[in-house]
């Protein structure tokens, strides 16, 4: 970067793991102008799957980036909420009034939803931040009652640790399975005895009418006893603050990035559980909320923005500007029930499943194939199946589908 480059100013609204990664991406590569880091939270950034875990079950405190943010010549500028943009003028609005930038990156993640009707009755939680899982941890240390609405990746991985510590523990689900949205029935089917077998009663088909304090009232009439209700139906880009600011949402609230994660404003660029890409590799736009995506995108958005700033050039639109593409193959973990859950890729409907072992037993993968390419792989205590596939995929490499449905087969000598 020339001298007058050198005073750009790169503000980042989010400080979770795509803002943090965004500033260290952003001096390793070579920015030499000041970085601002803004965070609603007034706690050093950390890292946020713990928080379900190790934090939620009072073995660790907290989980604080080993950053020096001093030494890496970042400004962090945390409690502070960011309220609108105003890209015609480069200022970002927070609760502490505007804040000017030169490059913008837009970090701010993604936030729980909540259950229509359960705000402001006590008891009811979310399981978010650091404060959550803090109020969580009073929950679990008293051994309560709790109810767990939804048993997605959030409510299995809390349910688990509830049991773990003793607590009673009822999940509700309103679809007719576990991980509904993220998995067909046909391969979340076998997780149901997961909840018997630690001790967690699953209810699934029936939606929650209402939330009283101290119990939870079902469709059907029953009522469950309720000391403590955690809230686990998914979350939404948090978004909500740039409506007017002429940078384009997705209808699913996520901002519209394009390849190279440069938005329809002008220098602002979008990464993280807040951002949607499109992805050549599958042939549509993705959304990804996974603390892999939040990993990786910095680099490439680091990479946008400096070679934005040597050029002059802005970020004008998808599709508009040359840089850097992002285009992932998605990869997520999940801790429950004494298992260690893996899925890579992104599978689609009509794709082929292929299983490989007995999905009752303590180890087995589910694989996806489309014209004869591994799409996508969920692995239940396998990860050496992950690691292949993940080679396979990086190749585009053709497999046998016989020779996959064999666990005994390594997925490396599956290829046609």
């Amino acid at each position: 970067m020339n001298d007058s480059q050198t005073q750009q100013r790169a503000v980042i609204a989010g400080a979770g793991m795509a803002g943090v990664q965004t500033a260290v991406q952003l001096r390793e590569q070579g920015w030499t102008g000041p970085v601002t880091l803004i965070g609603a939270e007034p706690h050093q950034p950390y890292d946020r799957p713990p928080l379900s875990k190790a934090v939620l079950l009072g073995k660790a405190e907290g989980s604080a980036f080993d950053i020096d943010f001093d030494a890496l010549g970042v400004e962090l500028a945390l409690g502070r909420s960011v309220t609108g943009l105003r890209p015609e003028a480069h200022e970002l609005d927070t609760d502490d009034g505007p804040v000017p930038y030169d490059r913008l990156i837009l970090a701010t993640g993604a936030e729980p939803l909540a259950l229509p009707g359960s705000e402001g009755v006590p008891g009811v939680h979310l399981l978010r931040t650091l404060d959550d899982a803090e109020r969580l941890r009073t929950v679990l240390d008293e051994r309560r009652t709790v109810v767990v609405v939804g048993a997605g990746w959030i409510g299995a991985e809390f349910a688990t640790a509830a049991r773990d510590v003793g607590c009673d523990v009822t999940v509700v689900e309103a679809a007719d399975r576990p991980l509904p949205g993220a998995l067909p029935a046909e391969v979340t089917e076998p997780m149901r005895a997961w909840y018997e077998e630690c001790g967690a009663r699953l209810r699934t088909g029936v939606a929650v009418a209402a939330v009283e304090p101290g119990a939870v009232v079902l469709a059907d009439g029953e009522r469950l006893p309720a000391d403590a209700v955690v809230v686990g139906i998914g979350a939404r880009p948090a978004t909500g603050w740039l409506a007017g600011s002429g940078v384009e949402l997705c209808p699913d609230g996520s901002v519209r990035a394009d390849e190279t994660l440069r938005t329809t404003a002008p220098d602002v660029y979008a990464v993280g559980d807040c951002a949607s890409f499109p992805s050549a590799r599958y042939g549509r736009r993705l959304l990804v909320h996974h603390w892999d995506n939040a990993m990786q995108g910095p680099r490439v958005v680091a990479a946008n923005v400096l070679a934005d700033a040597r050029t002059g050039g802005e970020a004008r639109g998808e599709g508009a500007a040359e840089g850097a593409a992002y285009d992932p193959v998605p990869y997520f973990w999940s801790e429950q029930f004494g298992r260690f859950v893996q899925y890579i890729g992104q599978h689609s409907d009509g794709d082929e499943l292929v299983r490989r072992g007995d999905p009752h037993s303590a180890a087995w993968s589910v694989c996806w194939l489309r014209d004869g390419a591994l799409t996508a792989l969920l692995t239940v205590g396998r990860p050496r199946d992950l690691a292949q596939a993940r080679k396979l995929m990086g190749q585009d490499a053709r497999v046998d589908p016989e020779l996959l449905a064999d666990p005994e087969v390594p997925l490396k000598n599956t290829v046609r």
